[in-house]
């Protein structure tokens, strides 16, 4: 294996979360629709808008790294949806199975060939697809944790 795929298997590996930290799959499953939208004291955030933070930014990057015509959402209200609480009975389901298709999407364009990891991307101003990689990571993992915390303290983990 050549230093190139090594570190589009790395990158994979690190993006799907299975190593240092938990995964997105496991974090988000099984949990009851009446806590998606419960907020105990002191904590700033309900499952439904880390969910919906999580998605927003993610789907962004990726169409930052593949368009560059993409218009991001304006910071910070841009990325966070306006309720603490799913709005319809589908929007959980949408939101999870919106969020897997576009990592799995990000994750293609870290595999393919064709992409250079070290590239300026087209539209941006320095930024690689190797930066965009470790930034989804970095913020995928950052707030999967404080699920991880919100669950605990909601008895659902």
């Amino acid at each position: 294996m050549n230093q190139d795929q090594l570190l589009r298997k790395h990158l994979v590996r690190l993006l799907t979360g299975k190593r240092a930290h938990v995964d997105f799959e496991t974090a988000f499953s099984d949990l009851p629709l009446e806590l998606q939208g419960k907020r105990p004291a002191g904590v700033p955030h309900s499952a439904w808008q880390l969910l919906e933070h999580l998605r927003i930014a993610q789907w962004d990057i990726l169409e930052f790294s593949r368009n560059p015509r993409h218009v991001s959402p304006k910071f910070p209200k841009g990325y966070w949806p306006d309720g603490v609480a799913p709005p319809e009975p589908t929007s959980w389901d949408r939101s999870v199975s919106g969020f897997r298709s576009d990592l799995e999407a990000f994750l293609r364009l870290v595999e393919d060939p064709a992409t250079d990891p070290y590239a300026p991307i087209p539209g941006g101003t320095g930024q690689t697809v190797l930066r965009e990689a470790l930034l989804i990571a970095d913020h995928n993992s950052y707030h999967l944790g404080q699920l991880v915390l919100l669950r605990r303290l909601l008895e659902a983990w």
